[in-house]
């Protein structure tokens, strides 16, 4: 395996490549353009630009996260042809620079969401949190606008400004699409751009639902291991894989992410893991604890080992983390509790590695 850190470019990131650079284990980074609306092409030049700069501190640019997919596309919408060769050119732009797997999201309107970016901890430090009772009876005007007070003045993926004239028109719109019509127009992104992704030697990994709970009456794509199962059985290509994001599935507290790593991991479907933990208040609220097991709810050794035992050798990256040593910085995104991850990650692998 590979572990790699989230990093955002263009000065958008409290975190610098050459702290990134001395965190033990850590080989590159996974980035995203983020000046570039989800739909228009990723150029060469923009891409190259961002890969100089990581290459000039010593790391690696060999995954994306995200390709943002044009919300046109989700629709299936008649001009969701232009905006899938868009991808496609995307797609051959990020292969020639060197990109061997591009993590994705195919939800709609709203790619993640927290009721708290800042909740405080018995420790001293914060984290994000999602109390469900109190998400559903915010407005989307309400839900904006906590988002980006709590966001540092740093960019929130999948909640840039740009798009938030469009969100209640795109809500709507969906209370008309049936499960089977929004499937269907995965098929329709899948089956155009993988074989494009074997062509180039590149790894697709779709992202689950985050949280895993519905809101304002939005399709979940996937959000436990049937759901995951019917996503890639839409196109049988290995290419065709998994985001095995621990915390977001975890957060679905019927969800066993063991058994989950384990399936998926043994048929070649498991690309790229965000590993992180999660604590339960209850059924549905949760808040992101440190990656250490006993911290939350889910048993990391376990899971990595089966990712190991199963041959997994994609890409890993300790997920959110929380704000701890009076850091300020983009929620769950900071340095410090995400290196504490990563040396963790390393402790787990080298563990499980030895023991055989």
């Amino acid at each position: 395996m590979k572990l790699v850190l989230r990093w955002f470019p263009y000065g958008d990131d409290s975190v610098k490549l050459d702290q990134i650079r001395q965190i033990p284990g850590v080989s590159g980074v996974a980035t995203h353009l983020t000046k570039i609306p989800a739909g228009d092409v990723w150029t060469m030049d923009e891409i190259n630009m961002v890969k100089n700069e990581i290459n000039a501190h010593g790391l690696e640019m060999e995954v994306i996260e995200s390709l943002n997919i044009h919300e046109d596309i989700k629709k299936g919408l008649p001009s969701r042809d232009m905006y899938i060769d868009n991808y496609i050119v995307s797609m051959k732009n990020l292969a020639e620079a060197g990109v061997k797997c591009i993590c994705y999201n195919f939800m709609p309107v709203m790619d993640w969401y927290r009721s708290n970016l800042m909740q405080p901890l018995p420790d001293g430090s914060t984290t994000m949190a999602y109390n469900h009772d109190e998400a559903v009876k915010l407005t989307l005007e309400a839900i904006t606008s906590s988002m980006i007070e709590g966001s540092n003045d740093f960019s929130l993926p999948g909640w840039e400004p740009e798009r938030f004239g469009k969100m209640a028109e795109d809500i709507k719109f969906y209370q008309n699409v049936s499960h089977e019509e929004f499937f269907a127009n995965i098929k329709y992104f899948l089956d155009a751009v993988i074989p494009v992704a074997e062509q180039l030697d590149i790894n697709f990994a779709v992202h689950p639902d985050d949280p895993p709970f519905p809101l304002f009456n939005l399709p979940k794509v996937v959000n436990n291991k049937e759901s995951i199962d019917t996503y890639l059985n839409l196109n049988a290509s290995k290419r065709n894989g998994l985001t095995l994001c621990t915390g977001s599935l975890g957060a679905g507290i019927t969800n066993d992410v063991v058994d989950i790593a384990n399936a998926f991991a043994s048929r070649g479907k498991v690309h790229f893991v965000h590993l992180r933990n999660v604590r339960h208040t209850s059924d549905t609220d949760f808040y992101e604890s440190s990656h250490l097991s006993s911290c939350g709810d889910l048993d990391m050794f376990a899971i990595v080992k089966a990712l190991h035992d199963n041959g997994f050798d994609g890409y890993i990256r300790p997920d959110h983390g929380r704000m701890i040593w009076g850091e300020v910085g983009r929620p769950g995104y900071g340095l410090y509790d995400r290196a504490l991850g990563a040396a963790y990650i390393n402790g787990l692998w080298e563990a499980v590695t030895k023991l055989g």
